[in-house]
Formats: structure tokens, sequence, C-alpha cells
């Protein structure tokens, strides 16, 4: 590994860190001077943090970063990987007598954590035509869509078993007969119920038919997308936060490809843009959510799921974002998609 990935400069705007975290497994940078001179560190997590308290992305790395760094001196005669062990770090920055970084030491072996697992209900919506995706839909429904060797339903919950998620309820309609066939094996059915739709509800009327079936915090997730993030600190920023219902949302960045200008109120020009970049918070279609939730749904029927977000909005009910990066986001909605899915998955 070359040291220069895991290092940045305090003046590195936030999301050009979030996009060089994106590209290394071990999620931390260091934050140096010029001189290399070690000034603070940085995870994903403390992005996260900053981002939820600011309610914004623009900044510099220095505003987030903490300072409070442990390195090891490179004269030291201390094993970085005890060390790291003890101390309960996954990596160790080794400093030269100037305190320069000249090298990074990770943690090796045997990890000092354990994976907490949580087991709480998942909410699989799997009844969309999946129209998007014609020609492939008029043949199979979106959750039999072979992602390799495996489909994207599979795919999707063997994500959330890692964490502990061991109970699944899909809401089905088109093609149910399909599905239901497809995970009625040995295999599948101790851990799959089916809802079925009699009619086309929308993304939020299906839930409704799960009101008093679920009477505990749920994950719900769409059958088209994955999501590479850790599922028990989701579920417990949710928790913490107190929130009836959590968004996992996705922070992208797009470039407008024209020039873009901003005028005054008598039609002069302000400022002049071009090919601005767009940074804004998406919805990746995943969610954590408090069964007080499906209160609001009402009795309409058909409604999507952000329909009823903004009637508990409006409410005041406590609403909540998780944000991660673009990149931690796979969604097969559209036949582009489904190929950029594949290849990130390593698979034909």
């Amino acid at each position: 590994m070359q040291l220069a990935q895991f290092l940045i400069g305090p003046e590195t705007p936030i999301i050009d860190a979030m996009s060089s975290l994106d590209k290394l497994d071990e999620k931390i940078l260091y934050v140096v001077s010029k001189d290399n001179v070690l000034l603070g560190a940085v995870t994903d997590g403390d992005i996260r943090r900053y981002i939820l308290k600011k309610q914004s992305i623009q900044g510099t790395i220095d505003q987030v970063m903490y300072k409070d760094v442990r390195y090891l001196e490179k004269e030291s005669n201390i094993s970085p990987n005890d060390y790291m062990n003890s101390q309960m770090l996954t990596s160790i920055p080794i400093v030269d007598g100037q305190k320069r970084i000249v090298a990074i030491e990770f943690l090796q072996g045997n990890k000092y954590y354990q994976l907490n697992e949580i087991n709480i209900p998942v909410v699989i919506m799997a009844g969309g035509k999946g129209t998007r995706l014609t020609p492939y839909t008029q043949i199979l429904p979106k959750p039999l869509i072979p992602i390799g060797e495996k489909t994207i339903t599979e795919h999707i919950m063997d994500h959330f078993e890692q964490f502990g998620c061991k109970e699944f309820t899909m809401i089905v309609n088109y093609k149910k007969e399909l599905i239901k066939a497809f995970f009625g094996d040995e295999e599948f059915h101790n851990k799959i119920s089916f809802v079925e739709e009699e009619v086309f509800q929308g993304t939020a009327g299906g839930l409704r038919l799960i009101k008093g079936k679920i009477n505990t915090t749920f994950f719900m997730s769409n059958c088209d997308i994955l999501i590479n993030e850790n599922y028990v600190d989701i579920y417990r920023y949710h928790i913490k936060n107190k929130n009836v219902l959590t968004m996992v949302c996705a922070l992208k960045r797009e470039a407008i490809p024209y020039g873009v200008v901003t005028t005054k109120a008598d039609g002069t020009v302000a400022k002049l843009e071009e090919k601005p970049q767009m940074e804004f918070l998406t919805n990746t279609g995943l969610y954590v959510i408090e069964p007080e939730f499906l209160d609001y749904i009402g009795d309409a029927e058909f409604i999507h799921i952000t329909d009823v977000i903004q009637k508990c909005i409006n409410n005041g009910v406590h609403i909540g974002v998780y944000p991660i990066s673009e990149n931690d986001w796979l969604d097969m909605g559209q036949m582009e998609q489904l190929n950029i899915m594949k290849a990130k998955l390593g698979v034909d």
C-alpha cells in the first residue's frame, strides 16, 4: 500500500476526503502538514457525524478531524500490533522525531473487536412491475433478476444476515407465484413470510398490510438495491436519535454540463459558474422504521412512502437521515445501473 493514499491536507474539501475514503478498505485518513507532520485523523464516521450536525457537506477536513491521535515513534521498541490490540485501534501512524509520518501500521491477525448483531425484522418491497428493467421483467419479476449465481433478493438477505437479521417479510404482487415458488423451498421457507397485495398500492400502501404483524423496529428495503454499510450502526443511530423513521441517503456529486447563471432582482447577472458541481443527498430506498409510522399511511388505496414521510414531517414526527457515500449504494433499477452493480460485485 502506498503511504500517500492515507494522507490528506487540512484544507482538503470534505467531499474530496469522502471520495478518498471510498477507495480504501481501511476507512481512515491521516491529516498532515505540507511537511507530513501529523495533525489529526478522520474516519467516515467522523464525516457522517459532521454532516448530520451541520446539515452541510461544505467545509474542509480540519473542521472534522480529531487532533488527539495516538502514534508510535519509529525508534520505539513497542510492537505496533501489540499496541493496537491493547488500545483497541485498527491502525497506528509511525512518526520520526519531528512528528512526520514515515509509515502506517495496520492491525494484523486477531481483531480486538467482535461484530455485534441485531435481529430485527426486515421487510422487502417486492411487488413492483420493474418496468425500467424491461424486457427482463417481462419474464422474471425484479426480485428474481440474477446478479451472478444469486438473485438480487438473495444478495440483500445475505447482507442483512451478516448483521444478525434472520426474519424476512416480502410484500409481493407482480408475478408473485414465481417469487413464492422460488423462495418456497427448504432453504428459505423458515425465514421468509409473504404478504400479498391484491392491487398495486404504491411503496407505502403495501406496508399497511403488515400493521399488527410486526410490532417492533424493522428495516424496510426496496428489492433493487444493495447498501454496503454496517446495519448495526444504522440501527443504533436510529434508536439513539429516537426517530420514527430513518432514511438511508447517499451523498451524490454531479456536474451540471452547462454554464449556470444566477441573476439579481433587476435581471442583471450576479454570478456565472461554468459546469458547477452539485452535491445533494438522495433517498436510497433503505429505511429503519418504528411501527407507529404505519399509523400515518391512512386509508388511501395507493400511496408512496415519500408521501407518508412528508405527512409525518408536517405533523412534527421525528424523521432522520443516515448519510452514506454514493459508492456504498448499489442500485439496479435501470439496465445501466444493473450492469454497474454486476461489475462492482465482480459477477457476470
